[in-house]
């Protein structure tokens, strides 16, 4: 925190650190470095005042505000480690986090704000801590005027700041020392806790934030991610406050109150660098461009694009309709695990080509390889392969919270001396990088990372479904969506009926946005000998890929194939009719 309050607040105190853009349009709220200073040693003085000590957990449940950066950064303060959670997670997918990495406190608000509609937030911690024996007191702020039940445990968090001193000497920390963890979808169905540590992920976050979107003092950065992802932690909070910037904290949605809500925004707040997700722009580009159009973009710089590969349509709108083609557009890809951006068009030669969908040159000290399936290294150009990071940068994760095997087995076991980062690349004929996407049974739904095999736990619970398999397929707007394939018991009536179910149980379980799009009932999923879903049988028959099979001889029974196309080919019919 020193490095991204005192230092600035030393040299020039008024400077506005966040701008806090409201749900409500019009409500922007200023928030000056001094001012952010002043919130985060209150509230730290508050978790100390509690028992929170360097080295404890705190969980954070709220939504995007000046509050929930405080949070962070007073944790940050006083040692002690935050766990972001974010706010549209069910009570079961927060208190397992919150049981995993053993917090003291949640600090969460008594309601969110978004798109119009109020999100029960105090509701869902009490639902959620019911069953977390660790938390000792839950922080409430208050985000509406709305009376939430109060209990034992319960603190009311503004009251108690007021009380607070404004001063707060800042624990000191060692440069490997646990800054934070953050919760991301793993292959298996248990959430991993990814930490981050001190001076590494903050070094690395702010030289990221600095030469990839070119900012210069004065800018107004806006990244319209959550903080409940690591976009949120590197690119709205860390990056940004450590370089002194001015960062736009947005609450909203991009169609509330209507599709123009992005570009009124740039207008009005005269946003530089505009970073979002190609989910959102897609969306977007479905409403046409006269909502765009509407608004003066003068201001912006840079347009960025994060958390999923962008396809060429989305870039090209994205480039040409918003940015008038004048603004460098940087595709960038990186990972939770990374800390930061790895591979982006910039830093580069200035007017250095940019090609359309690339994340194209990596960054400082970033050594990507490809791997081919024996675990060789490919040369040359125009080629593809597993991607690999070929030594470590100062953002890399340090290891899965209470689990350093799964650590090591996830991103260091299948090419041993090199970091393994899950996704696929092609290398073009100039040298540049392309990702193709994800290797394993990973999906990603509006730029949300998301393991299959979690949402098929979710609805292995349901009493009248034994067996699942969830696959990805190419969805127009959420770039992926989840197709469920599942088998009944036998004497089950009321298909319809058990897929709604089957819907509440996985958005309660995780979350709406992990809801598959399409579920069909089949007799059995293709198996191997071994008893191992075929996912990859499965993705074909969704793609429409089924005159091309690869080899079956491995299933128990091939003719299980037929069987599954015949009932997609039934159900599609239904559909469209």
């Amino acid at each position: 925190t020193v490095n991204c309050l005192d230092q600035h607040v030393e040299k020039s105190p008024n400077r506005v650190a966040l701008i806090w853009e409201r749900d409500e349009p019009g409500t922007a709220v200023h928030v000056t470095y001094r001012e952010l200073l002043d919130l985060t040693c209150r509230l730290a003085n508050t978790l100390k005042k509690y028992g929170i000590q360097k080295g404890d957990r705190v969980a954070i449940y709220m939504s995007v505000s000046p509050l929930s950066v405080a949070a962070m950064l007073a944790c940050a303060r006083i040692g002690a480690v935050h766990t972001v959670i974010f706010a549209g997670f069910s009570a079961e997918s927060l208190a397992g986090r919150i049981m995993d990495s053993g917090c003291k406190a949640v600090i969460t608000y008594n309601q969110g704000v978004r798109g119009g509609r109020t999100i029960e937030l105090k509701a869902t911690v009490d639902e959620a801590v019911k069953n977390c024996p660790s938390i000792k007191h839950v922080f409430v702020a208050q985000r509406t005027d709305n009376k939430v039940q109060m209990g034992d445990r319960d603190i009311p968090l503004e009251e108690e700041m007021t009380k607070a001193d404004s001063i707060c000497t800042p624990e000191s920390m060692d440069s490997e020392d646990m800054l934070f963890m953050l919760y991301t979808s793993g292959s298996t169905g248990k959430p991993k806790g990814i930490v981050h540590t001190q001076a590494g992920y903050l070094l690395y976050a702010a030289l990221t934030h600095k030469y990839v979107f070119d900012y210069q003092q004065g800018d107004v950065f806006g990244c319209v991610a959550d903080i409940g992802w690591i976009t949120g932690h590197s690119y709205v909070v860390y990056g940004p406050l450590c370089n002194g910037a001015t960062s736009v904290l947005f609450e909203s949605t991009p169609v509330y109150p209507d599709p123009g809500r992005y570009w009124e925004v740039v207008q009005r707040l005269k946003i530089n660098q505009f970073y979002g997700a190609p989910t959102a722009i897609r969306l977007l580009l479905n409403y046409g461009e006269e909502w765009v159009k509407k608004y003066d973009r003068s201001s912006l710089k840079v347009l960025g694009s994060v958390g999923e590969p962008i396809n060429k349509e989305a870039w090209q709108w994205f480039y040409q309709v918003v940015g008038e083609g004048r603004c460098a557009l940087v595709d960038t890809w990186w990972q939770t695990e990374t800390g930061g951006i790895c591979i982006a068009p910039r830093p580069s030669e200035e007017k250095a080509e940019i090609v359309p969908a690339m994340a194209m040159r990596p960054f400082f000290g970033i050594v990507p390889v490809l791997m081919d399936d024996n675990g060789e290294v490919i040369e040359g150009n125009d080629v593809s392969g597993a991607l690999c990071i070929a030594q470590p940068w100062p953002g890399m994760a340090r290891t899965i919270h209470g689990d350093h095997q799964r650590f090591i087995d996830a991103y260091f076991k299948a090419y041993p001396g090199y970091y393994f980062t899950g996704d696929g690349a092609y290398r073009s004929q100039k040298g540049y990088y392309q990702i193709t996407g994800r290797m394993d049974d990973i999906i990603n739904i509006s730029g949300h990372r998301l393991g299959t095999a979690e949402i098929e736990d979710a609805m292995a619970d349901h009493p009248e479904v034994p067996e699942t398999a969830v696959v990805g397929y190419p969805h127009k707007i959420k770039g992926e969506g989840a197709f469920a394939f599942i088998v009944l018991k036998e004497q089950t009536a009321g298909v319809d009926h058990i897929e709604e179910e089957l819907k509440t149980l996985v958005a309660s379980k995780i979350a709406k946005y992990a809801v598959p799009d399409h579920i069909l009932v089949v007799k059995r999923l293709p198996k191997t000998r071994s008893g191992k879903i075929m996912r990859r049988l499965l993705r074909k028959v969704v793609t429409e890929q089924s005159g091309n099979m690869g080899d079956v001889t491995t299933l128990d029974d091939p003719s299980v194939v037929k069987e599954i196309l015949d009932a997609y080919q039934k159900y599609k019919e239904k559909s469209s009719s």
